[in-house]
């Protein structure tokens, strides 16, 4: 047995024992003078949603105890293998999305290793308008230094399969002239050192078929961007080390700031369309675990390197854009139960993807607790004991475990940051420790809402009804109290109907419920507040991260090709465009 399967089988048998004794624990406390259909119904839901919580928790505890082992290579070690950076864009701002771009080339030109890179922006973009900016800022990008025979653009006529129909399309056309694709999102950004550490890891391990980075949030405004901003900076890391322990050679893929290797990914990964509609038929969303699980099937290693720095992306500045992507993700996860007895599949990526399923399934398994939990509280007291008085008391010992399931890892974090120097870069451990509790804070408050946002895309899949792939609005930043009443007017209704039903029917328990449901009756107040913006010039003292208190060279090279290409303005562009996309250029 290899050592990522002894601590997968350890970690498994903890979560299980830990949520067996969960559930028992909650049985004695809930059942009142004997145990019920519906005392049975909840331990089962305690024990099944606790052995998820734990679980989750198990890859921040594991990566706590994996020492920092920082890459070592030369930068200017040029890759034997040649790389297409790949670029799939969807309706996206092309000035900074191009700038991106140039921003890598010059990176990678610094050290002297960019022939060994080409880019490749593949367009999904359907809009006209866009299509041809798209045209007019790509002139600005092919007039960059030894731009000639090694960048790229070209635009689908219809975008079949979304991202992952555009990336098998180059494959199909292009795949065979490129040793290593590594691919990006559109908001994706990355060193040209990170680049060619990944080349050259891929020529360096033959049976390498995919590396993954851990990317970097940058660029968040708004208090709930720079809130996920910060915990991908300072507590992803650990989940992350603990994760790349767990799975060893049959890693995860998220999907972009990764390298592929071309060979394994054209002979393993062409993705079926599943029979019959979306949202359980046709193209499949969450293409990535998929095509990891496919690498993996296939013989080929996949690596999730927590220790690569130098590769960033942006998030969304909002709790409703978030939910947006959420509910594709949703979707897309619950598609691959269909995958999951796949033939020759190994069983570890059987259980990702049923790790994928109950991330969502375990939202509305909550609610059912809770509505069961109201439902028992109605009910007359029964007269007939079955189990010891000792456990009457237990329901406190969970909630605690609960919240010590929840917040722990955070906290051990936390003081590992305190010996390893890790908190120095996030301003020192006072300043760490209080962005960290203000984190717990807001996500302990957060978490109702997403909860009910949750629940309601899983029912939406469960009713047949397909949430499809919008295009990501990143510019857009403050919800006033209006637009986010509008996004989560049932969520309060929700709320207020349910505290005031506890209050009225079953009062012994509205305090445990009160907790809850009060983030949910103020959902629009905090989506509103959670989405402003800092004034202009002022960086709040919390949640601050490395790469906002001293931007990497990328970072700092982008912000000036945006600068230096806005003042020099559009250019006429050397692509035929069609009349009504010269006509959008000079609307």
């Amino acid at each position: 047995m290899t050592r990522a399967a002894l601590i997968r089988t350890a970690a498994l048998g903890a979560a299980a024992l830990l949520s067996v004794v969960g559930g028992w624990i909650f049985l004695g406390f809930s059942a009142k003078g004997g145990v019920s259909p519906i005392d049975v119904l909840r331990t089962v839901l305690v024990g099944l949603s606790g052995f998820w919580l734990v679980w989750g928790g198990a890859a921040g505890i594991i990566g706590l105890f994996v020492p920092h082992r920082p890459p070592a290579f030369d930068e200017r070690q040029v890759p034997r293998g040649l790389t297409a950076v790949l670029v799939p864009i969807y309706n996206e701002d092309p000035l900074v999305t191009f700038a991106r771009v140039a921003a890598m080339n010059r990176s990678l030109r610094a050290l002297g290793i960019h022939q060994r890179f080409h880019f490749a922006i593949l367009s999904d973009t359907t809009a006209l308008d866009v299509a041809a900016m798209e045209a007019v800022w790509f002139q600005h990008l092919v007039s960059e230094p030894d731009s000639d025979g090694r960048i790229f653009y070209r635009r689908r006529e219809h975008n079949t399969g979304k991202k992952a129909g555009n990336v098998e399309d180059f494959v199909v056309s292009s795949g065979g002239a490129y040793d290593y694709m590594l691919i990006l999102d559109a908001d994706s950004l990355m060193e040209g050192a990170t680049m060619g550490a990944m080349a050259r890891r891929m020529d360096a391990e033959p049976r390498l078929g995919l590396l993954q980075t851990l990317p970097r949030i940058i660029n968040a405004r708004s208090f709930f961007g720079r809130a996920m901003q910060f915990s991908a900076a300072y507590l992803s890391p650990a989940f992350s080390r603990g994760a790349a322990v767990l799975q060893g050679n049959e890693g995860p893929y998220w999907g972009h700031n990764a390298i592929v290797r071309v060979a394994a990914f054209a002979a393993n990964c062409g993705l079926p369309v599943l029979s019959g509609k979306p949202p359980y038929g046709g193209h499949i969303l969450s293409h990535d675990y998929v095509e990891a699980a496919l690498l993996a099937r296939g013989g080929w290693h996949v690596h999730l390197d927590p220790f690569l720095g130098g590769s960033f992306e942006e998030g969304p500045e909002n709790l409703v854009e978030y939910a947006k992507r959420d509910r594709r993700w949703c979707q897309g996860n619950l598609q691959h139960r269909r995958l999951m007895f796949a033939p020759k599949l190994r069983l570890w990526s059987r259980f990702v993807f049923l790790q994928g399923i109950m991330a969502y399934l375990a939202s509305p398994l909550w609610l059912v607790l809770m509505g069961a939990s109201i439902l028992s509280a109605m009910l007359p007291e029964r007269s007939f004991p079955r189990v010891p008085a000792l456990f009457r008391e237990g329901v406190l010992s969970l909630a605690v475990g609960v919240a010590l399931l929840l917040v722990l890892p955070k906290v051990l974090i936390l003081l590992r940051g305190m010996f390893d120097g890790q908190n120095r870069q996030f301003g020192g451990t006072l300043r760490a420790a209080g962005s960290v509790l203000l984190e717990i804070v807001f996500s302990t408050l957060l978490a109702p809402i997403l909860l009910m946002l949750q629940s309601r895309a899983v029912m939406q899949v469960l009713l047949g009804l397909d949430g499809g792939w919008p295009a990501t609005r990143r510019a857009e930043n403050r919800l006033d109290l209006r637009d986010a009443f509008a996004n989560s007017w049932w969520i309060v209704v929700i709320g207020a109907v349910t505290l005031a039903a506890t209050i009225l029917l079953a009062p012994g328990i509205a305090v445990w419920v009160a907790p809850a449901m009060l983030p949910a009756i103020f959902a629009p107040l905090l989506i509103s507040l959670s989405s402003r913006v800092a004034p202009a010039g002022r960086t709040p003292w919390y949640f601050r991260t490395p790469p906002e208190q001293a931007p990497s060279a990328v970072i700092l090279e982008h912000r000036r090709v945006i600068t230096a290409w806005t003042t020099q303005g559009p250019l006429e562009p050397i692509i035929v465009l069609e009349p009504a996309q010269r006509a959008a250029i000079h609307a």
